[in-house]
């Protein structure tokens, strides 16, 4: 079984999921993966590199991701050629981490993305981390030293909370301590352990 985890800018996906971890769960990172598909010497980085100009890359060969970050949420146009780049590949790494799962009692899927994209074909389960909008941007501000104007571009780009709130079959809701965080990852861990181990 594999659970699609996803939520806004600032919801708390990565506290989420390393809680999940500790569990012996395996989670696959879509972050992750999409950084790994643009590292030196991979074929999307030299392509990103002739689109945008060696600019794009830092004084040791690597993306500048903070420059290419201001870009694509600007224009609509560049993001749409850096998706259309990137997608297949990191999803084709996602697959290939997910098939070796096979240790885990069922997998997690973390991806800011995951409604957004084709990647929700990839899960069983949809789990929404949920955060006022107030709190996504307070702790994105905190977290990667982002201005407001940058985070609620990003936000933008994102599903409106409603709207992945209607998509979950299961949520957390994350708006108090660890505590209670911690509560709710341990109940749906029980679930999933239950759902996992049902046939078909």
């Amino acid at each position: 079984m594999i659970v699609g985890l996803t939520g806004g800018i600032g919801s708390g996906k990565s506290e989420v999921s390393r809680r999940f971890q500790l569990r012996g769960v395996t989670v696959v990172d879509a972050d992750e993966m999409a950084r790994v598909v643009v590292e030196p010497g991979e074929p999307a980085l030299a392509a990103i590199a002739q689109h945008f100009g060696a600019d794009i890359l830092t004084a040791a060969g690597e993306l500048d991701r903070a420059q290419l970050r201001a870009i694509i949420f600007s224009d609509p146009h560049q993001k749409q050629w850096l998706e259309s780049l990137l997608h297949p590949l990191i999803n084709a790494r996602i697959r290939f981490e997910l098939n070796r799962s096979d240790n885990s009692p069922y997998a997690i899927l973390s991806s800011p993305l995951l409604l957004e994209t084709t990647q929700h074909t990839l899960v069983d389960r949809i789990l929404v981390i949920d955060a006022s909008e107030d709190l996504q941007i307070t702790r994105a501000s905190l977290r990667d030293t982002n201005n407001v104007a940058l985070i609620k571009a990003i936000m933008a780009t994102q599903l409106p909370r409603e709207a992945r709130l209607e998509k979950a079959d299961d949520i957390i809701h994350n708006h108090g301590d660890f505590l209670e965080l911690e509560t709710q990852v341990n109940q749906l861990h029980q679930q999933y352990l239950f759902l996992a181990k049902k046939p078909g």
